[in-house]
């Protein structure tokens, strides 16, 4: 049984930075795909980062380039989003989805398994 648990979303004015915390369950002992997705009102759900865990391979949204870093902690299975320089089109429920498959299209949104969200609203 896969479970996710997003954390780490709050309210922050524009330029600030959150750290959102996807902590996994259910793929130890594998190499898996782990990423963020987002949807904002009125929009369809966006593929923000993804990382392959086990290589430390990342792939990003150009919308997040430069200002949003996905990794993976050492002893826990926990993937991290740091955000930085948010901006007010940032605002968005952020989803965490892993995928054990082989994934040809990182930030597709065929993800197997997703968590529950965590509001993310910033602020100008």
């Amino acid at each position: 049984q896969v479970q996710l648990v997003e954390s780490g979303g709050g309210s922050v004015q524009a330029g600030g930075s959150l750290r959102l915390s996807c902590a996994a369950s259910g793929y130890t002992g594998s190499r898996y795909y782990m990423a963020w997705f987002r949807q904002a009102p009125g929009k369809e759900r966006e593929g923000v980062a993804v990382i392959y865990v086990g290589t430390g391979s990342t792939y990003y949204a150009d919308s997040v380039k430069g200002r949003f870093t996905i990794s993976q902690a050492d002893a826990r299975n926990t993937v991290y989003l740091q955000m930085n320089n948010l901006k007010p089109e940032d605002t968005a429920m952020y989803y965490c989805a892993a995928d054990r498959r082989p994934r040809y299209k990182w930030l597709e949104t065929d993800f197997p398994d997703w968590g529950q969200g965590t509001q993310v609203t910033v602020s100008s």
